[in-house]
């Protein structure tokens, strides 16, 4: 579903990628296409760029289109990646349905510019609208940090892996699934009293200045989305 959007996404975010660049590449199903863009460029143009990865899944895919990895620093001149969820008119995000979230935002937090590719059913007229908010929790604290996110209201879930196991980030911390915060109003203040909690490492609330939306729409068109612009 939603492939076709997710495609073309990927194949126009490439083309921001200059040969030279330092480059944060995100984590899920839009970013494959990405990086399946990039690794043609790489093969067919030349193209000489290093990535950034977020998850293990994405260095794997990288590494195998033959894109040179480096961890984040200060010196990443643009991050691609995807969302769950991207609020219409603002471009806040929520992002972490991948696992990936801590690690994303590192990273975007960590460039210069930070690009957003994604199919039309991701945009939202509030955040929590269609997807829980993830939250990033250090283990030892799991069942306080539990507690307290319920009080907040979130009616926060553990993440468990299909086979039923707790699902466990690359950074070894587990996810509290919060579909209680819905819908999000003041996402600013959530953010506030969600970092608040002893062990919360991260939200699934990125509301960092996003530069462009590249929404891949199933009929092979692109609609470039920037914040506080009405939607094409």
């Amino acid at each position: 579903m939603h492939e076709i959007g997710k495609q073309i996404a990927g194949q126009v975010a490439s083309a921001l990628v200059q040969d030279g660049m330092v480059v944060g590449l995100g984590t899920g199903t839009t970013v494959r296409h990405l990086l399946d863009a990039l690794g043609a460029r790489v093969r067919d143009e030349g193209l000489r760029i290093v990535g950034v990865p977020t998850s293990k899944a994405t260095a794997e895919l990288a590494t195998r289109h033959r894109i040179p990895l480096a961890e984040p620093g200060a010196t990443i001149d643009l991050a691609l990646d995807g969302a769950d969820e991207i609020e219409h008119g603002t471009l806040r995000l929520i992002k972490g349905l991948g696992g990936a979230l801590l690690r994303e935002k590192v990273v975007a937090e960590s460039s210069a510019r930070f690009v957003v590719l994604a199919d039309a059913s991701k945009i939202v007229p509030l955040l929590g609208h269609a997807v829980p908010l993830p939250v990033e929790v250090d283990r030892f604290a799991q069942a306080a940090a539990l507690g307290r996110v319920s009080a907040l209201g979130g009616d926060p879930v553990l993440r468990r892996t299909e086979t039923g196991e707790v699902f466990v980030t690359d950074g070894g911390h587990v996810i509290l699934d919060c579909p209680g915060f819905a819908p999000i109003l003041d996402p600013f203040t959530l953010e506030r009293r969600l970092r608040a909690i002893a062990g919360v490492v991260g939200t699934g609330l990125f509301l960092l200045p996003v530069e462009q939306v590249i929404v891949g729409d199933d009929d092979g068109t692109v609609r470039i989305l920037r914040a506080g612009a009405d939607r094409p």
